[in-house]
Parts: structure tokens; C-alpha cells; sequence
């Protein structure tokens, strides 16, 4: 897994700059993105990229589409397996409507349903795992999806860059103290509660998916300005928990203040934290950024409990006694 991860900035380029089809859709108001696990992690990053747009988002991690899909509605699915339960039956559901519909996979059914009934399908290659595949299907998504996802070239290309940069001090070449995702993994112990602020809650979801899947613990993630009023209070009891502070180089003037507030109430409480901040630049980069250098910490985690990140037994189990339909 260390060795695909290794190669996510030059697997993200090849993926944008893949000969894939870019969709052909006008007049789009709404978009439902339908996928599970690592997909919809993916399709958490697409919803920060366009929330500052006039285009409605919606993201389907279950069964069921929403109500307002219309003529002016783009669904799309994102299987990495290509056999994942719920995506499946939202593809079909779609299928029964007006919408725009667009589906990708590394194959499965997805893509023979597709095929069957004439579906638009891009196939893209699977890395290792669904979750080690994240830049694969990121950035070809980016690509296909471009006339309506109104993200600047630049912006991708700067992500690119960005993570170049990042693979160099965190990769498995680099075993050293300052190694930023090796420190990570040193100090995670028990439970860790990962706050993040609105815009950053793609980056909290997937490092709880990560820590799950590689590492096989137990993880919380909470928004912290939800959390002033509700989840703090959990602190006053002494508790095993660590809190991770996910914060943003240029988060919103009021959420600078809360974090110094939390920050204070920890330290008067011996609470031990660790905070982890973004680099600067745009939302994709950020984002993407901050999943590498999550994820890896994943991955040395599981090395330094003897654990193998690969196997994910649990999920097999449910998946093996789910229906598709």
C-alpha cells in the first residue's frame, strides 16, 4: 500500500491528463453525487469545490436519490469496485428518471449495467485498494466533469504541484523524526476526536475512514463549531480520547477565535492535543493536501501496531450477505 501512496502525485497527473471523454451537459442546477466509502470521500471534495457556486449539491451515501432530481439534474455515480450495493441501486433508480446521468467505475457491474442500457461509464484504473485509488478517480472525475464543475485549471495543476511537494517529506524514503505523517502516527493513541471546521470536513471524514480501515480503530470526528455546543462538554470527564484540531491557514475570522477558545480550555484542563493546519492555496489543493498527509499517517500507524492496512474483513462480511438490488 506504502508504494502506490508513494506514487500519488504522478498517478494523479497521468489521471487528469488521461484521453477520457468530458461530459456534455448544459443547463445544470443540481448535482447528485452517489457513491460509498473512498468514492464518497471523493464526492465530499466535488461538494466543498462547488459550495460556493450556484449549483445545488447533494451527496447520497444510502439508497435513495433525492426528490428534486430533474431534467437539470446531473447524477453521478462513483463506484471504485464498480460493485458497491447502494451505488448500484441509485444507478438504477436514476436510470428511471430525466436526469443526466454519468457513472464511473474500474468495471463490475456498474459497468456492465452501463454498457446494457447505454449509460455514459468512464473506466479508470483501480490502485491497489478502493482508498489507495483516491487521486486515480479524483482527478480523471475533475477532468470528465470540468464543463460543469467550474474548478480553474490552475487550481489543478497547483494540487498536483502541492502534492509533489508534500510526497517528498512524508514518503516511505523519508523515515525520519520530521517525517510530518510519521509524526502524526506517533502521537495518535486510544480514541482520537477529529474537529475540523465546515470547509475542511472532507479532510476530517477520510482520515476517520482511514484510521478505520488501515489502522482497525475506533475514530470521532466532529464540527467544531457544532461541537462548542454540544460535544465539548464530554471533556469535563476524564477521558482516554485525544482531540485533533484539523484547522485551516485562512479558516473564517469567528472559527480563528473558537479555535483559540478550545485551544485555552484544554490547556487549563491538561488536555493533551495536536494540531494539524492546511497549506495555503485553493480548496482542491488544500483538501487533497491534507488527505496525503492524513492518510499515510494511517499507514504508519498500522505498521507501528503490527497491524495490516490492507484487509478490510468486516466489510467483506456485510458485503458478501448484501443484496445489489
Amino acid at each position: 500500500m506504502h508504494k502506490v501512496y508513494d506514487k500519488w502525485p504522478d498517478i494523479a497527473k497521468e489521471s487528469y491528463n488521461a484521453d477520457l471523454a468530458q461530459i456534455d451537459s448544459n443547463s445544470i442546477t443540481h448535482i447528485v453525487f452517489a457513491g460509498m466509502g473512498g468514492s464518497g470521500a471523493i464526492h465530499d471534495i466535488f461538494s466543498a469545490i462547488l459550495s460556493k457556486t450556484n449549483i445545488h449539491v447533494s451527496i447520497v451515501k444510502g439508497y435513495h436519490l433525492p426528490n428534486t432530481v430533474d431534467a437539470k439534474t446531473l447524477v453521478v455515480t462513483t463506484s471504485v469496485s464498480g460493485n458497491t450495493a447502494e451505488t448500484l441501486t441509485v444507478l438504477e433508480v436514476a436510470k428511471k428518471t430525466n436526469c443526466n446521468l454519468i457513472a464511473f467505475s474500474s468495471g463490475g457491474k456498474m459497468r456492465e449495467y452501463c454498457v446494457k442500457n447505454k449509460i455514459e461509464h468512464r473506466n479508470i484504473p483501480i490502485h491497489h485498494s478502493p482508498r489507495s485509488s483516491f487521486p486515480s478517480f479524483l482527478f480523471s472525475m475533475l477532468k470528465v466533469l470540468e464543463p460543469v464543475v467550474p474548478i480553474k485549471r490552475e487550481d489543478i495543476f497547483e494540487s498536483i504541484s502541492d502534492l509533489k511537494n508534500l510526497q517528498r517529506s512524508i514518503s516511505s524514503d523519508n523515515l525520519v523524526p520530521d517525517n510530518p505523517s510519521l509524526d502524526i502516527a506517533s502521537w495518535i493513541t486510544n480514541i482520537p476526536v477529529i474537529y475540523y471546521p465546515w470547509g475542511l470536513q472532507a479532510a476530517a471524514v477520510r482520515f476517520k475512514n482511514s484510521l478505520q480501515e488501515n489502522v482497525k480503530m475506533h475514530a470521532m470526528i466532529e464540527d467544531v463549531i457544532e461541537a462548542c455546543h454540544n460535544g465539548m462538554v464530554a471533556w469535563e470527564k476524564k477521558s482516554a480520547a485525544k482531540p485533533i484540531l484539523i484547522r485551516g491557514t485562512d479558516d473564517y475570522i469567528k472559527t480563528k477565535e473558537r479555535w483559540s477558545i478550545i485551544e485555552e480550555y484544554f490547556e487549563q484542563n491538561k488536555i493533551e492535543y495536536k494540531e494539524i493546519f492546511s497549506i495555503k492555496g485553493s480548496i482542491l489543493a488544500k483538501l487533497t493536501n491534507l488527505i496525503y498527509l492524513l492518510d499515510y499517517s494511517t499507514i504508519y500507524l498500522a505498521a507501528m501496531l503490527g497491524v495490516d492496512p490492507t484487509p478490510v474483513t468486516a466489510i467483506s462480511f456485510i458485503k458478501n450477505k448484501t443484496t445489489t438490488t
